[in-house]
């Protein structure tokens, strides 16, 4: 994958498919300290150790769709490149966590790509999902929750014509607003 968004998208998509109903994603971009962290946390049902520890080879995929799953490994491969780790921590019944480190500013980390379509899929295409998004940059700061978009929606789908305009707006507007002065 050629982008962090779609990275992102693939790991919130699998937990989807192990079941989670909550999924959290942090990114934090210090630019300071030279880190980019992306952190996806689920309440899925987890894995045992035996299996979290073979995730990150390509010929391990609990998806019945394709033998070979490459997220995660490429994924490793990417933030090792850059100076950084790929950290998976999972327990059966309690949920996953995966960690990405990289160095912010190395040549090879991957462009974090449009991030605006990444969430509003996420949100669109999953409107029961507890969905939580929780960006940083330096000093700037934007909490998204599905529930909240939802409460204040009041029954209106965000696949409506006028919300999905709106929804776009919103996250290109605040996205933006994260990176201004840097």
């Amino acid at each position: 994958m050629r982008e962090m968004s779609l990275h992102i998208l693939d790991l919130v998509q699998n937990s989807i498919e192990a079941g989670a109903t909550l999924v959290k994603l942090e990114i934090i971009e210090d630019f300071a300290t030279d880190v980019l962290l992306i952190r996806v946390s689920d309440n899925g049902r987890g894995m045992d150790e035996k299996l979290r520890q073979l995730v990150i080879d390509p010929f391990i995929t609990t998806r019945t769709t394709r033998r070979i799953g490459l997220g995660l490994p490429l994924m490793d491969m990417s933030s090792q490149r850059c100076g950084g780790y790929l950290k998976v921590e999972s327990k059966p019944g309690q949920g996953t966590v995966v960690e990405a480190k990289y160095r912010h500013s190395h040549l090879d980390r991957p462009p974090m790509g449009n991030l605006v379509e990444t969430i509003k899929t996420i949100l669109v295409t999953n409107p029961t999902l507890n969905f939580l998004y929780h960006h940083i940059v330096n000093d700037r700061s934007l909490w998204i929750s599905s529930q909240e978009l939802a409460n204040i929606l009041d029954g209106i789908p965000l696949t409506h014509p006028d919300i999905l305009i709106w929804l776009h707006e919103y996250l290109s507007d605040n996205i933006a607003n994260l990176y201004g002065g840097v």
